[in-house]
């Protein structure tokens, strides 16, 4: 095709300039050239790939010797592959595969595409369609299997509620908590010469421990409410080391009294939390005298107590069914000053948030531990002081979010869980129905 008359492209313009460099090279180096590679002159002469050269004539010998002008491709992501209607059904997937602890990998989103919808689209198309509607793939975060138990969820559910309630209501929160630190709580990282190797003195075993209850507000610290005693051991937890006796004492007295009116106090469900008031109804442990005299002094109208042939179990079934739902001593304290307690459901360290700050103070010490017990009691006012108003109140509001993202999570579960059972009574209809026009 003549190219007479038409404006050259800057492609163009630059090819023939680089020829023309090409061809004064060939005159410097002698006064014959070598035309017998004639595809390599071409590459050298316009300095492009072997390989581009080949693919055009090849195209252009195809085509009947005329050059096809092949149109630009479009600027920006290729069209999807999958259809706009495939999308939201992969999206409900792979989100009921993850509620149920499932696995979903490209390999099998594919194979279940085929099978629900006959449609079989590549792997590698498949993860980039994937990736640009949103989704990722990396390591999953597993909720813990205790926290799934039925009683766990119930209690979290009757927790979350009331907590969520307590916001319109105002009332003032109130979270404690108690945790040990050891004398030798210490950085385990150094820089070390490498001459020397990673040798540092340091003294051996933990050392003793000193016990502290405290509590939080959203204002900080509690004023007049930190204890700090030594432990009689080293071994265990602070659990050990506590009791119901010294446990009220500090409620009653350091506790209660500055606090704001009205408060709801937040803790978990250690042993020494959770002791029954003395006039609450027998437990299992019960003999048979407590379960039938606290019936005669209860409900005496029944006259089970004075029934020979009732048994032990079941005079305790009598007793769970007609009797009010137990009593804690830390309960009856509070409520008499105008205070009520919400306990934290099992295996939920993570909404209360004084139990950061335990981070911040220990990491304190163990930054600037040097090993002796008068050192630590010098340097823990200090790690208490780093946790100010404004960190309880980050902390108070990502516990709150931390609520909310389990309200909904337990809701999109037992929603999907309802869906789920939905479709499987449908599709056992449907299977009795066709059992039937057989029989039939």
């Amino acid at each position: 095709m003549a190219q007479q008359g038409k404006a050259l492209s800057h492609g163009q313009r630059f090819s023939i300039i680089t020829l023309k460099k090409s061809y004064d090279e060939e005159k410097k180096a002698g006064p014959t050239v070598p035309t017998k590679d004639s595809i390599g002159r071409v590459t050298r002469g316009l300095d492009i790939g072997r390989r581009t050269v080949e693919k055009i004539l090849s195209d252009y010998n195809k085509n009947g010797k005329n050059l096809i002008e092949v149109p630009p491709k479009p600027r920006g992501k290729p069209p999807l592959r999958i259809s706009g209607d495939l999308t939201p059904h992969i999206c409900h997937h792979i989100r009921s595969v993850n509620i149920h602890g499932g696995h979903i990998s490209v390999r099998n989103l594919r194979a279940w595409l085929l099978q629900e919808f006959d449609t079989d689209i590549p792997l590698m198309t498949l993860w980039r369609a994937l990736r640009r509607i949103g989704f990722s793939y990396g390591k999953n975060k597993r909720r813990s299997a205790l926290k799934e138990r039925d009683y766990v969820i119930t209690a979290r559910r009757k927790y979350l509620r009331e907590k969520i309630s307590n916001r319109h209501t105002r009332r003032s929160e109130v979270y404690l908590d108690e945790t040990y630190i050891n004398k030798n709580h210490s950085n385990d990282n150094t820089w070390f010469l490498d001459a020397d190797g990673p040798w540092v003195n340091k003294p051996s075993g933990k050392g003793p421990r000193l016990i502290i209850v405290h509590a939080i507000t959203a204002e900080g610290w509690v004023e007049g409410a930190e204890l700090v005693f030594q432990a009689k051991t080293c071994t265990g937890d602070y659990h050990g080391q506590m009791n119901y006796e010294n446990f009220s004492k500090w409620f009653t007295e350091q506790l209660l009294p500055n606090i704001p009116a009205a408060s709801t106090i937040i803790m978990d469900n250690a042993k020494y939390h959770n002791i029954l008031s003395d006039d609450t109804f027998p437990t299992p442990r019960s003999t048979k005298g407590d379960l039938q005299a606290w019936l005669e002094n209860n409900h005496p109208e029944f006259g089970y107590h004075t029934d020979p042939s009732r048994l032990k179990p079941e005079l305790y079934e009598i007793c769970k069914k007609i009797a009010p739902p137990p009593e804690f001593k830390l309960d009856r304290i509070a409520e008499e000053q105008g205070h009520r307690i919400l306990r934290t459901p099992q295996y939920h360290c993570e909404l209360q948030p004084i139990e950061s700050c335990w981070g911040t103070v220990k990491n304190y010490c163990r930054d600037h531990c040097e090993f002796s017990m008068s050192s630590l009691q010098k340097h823990l006012p200090i790690g208490f002081s780093k946790v100010t108003r404004s960190t309880c109140q980050k902390l108070i509001e990502k516990v709150r979010k931390q609520e909310d993202a389990f309200w909904k999570e337990d809701a999109d579960i037992d929603a999907q869980e309802m869906i789920e059972e939905r479709k499987y009574k449908s599709e056992a209809c449907y299977i009795n129905a066709e059992d039937e026009d057989d029989f039939e």
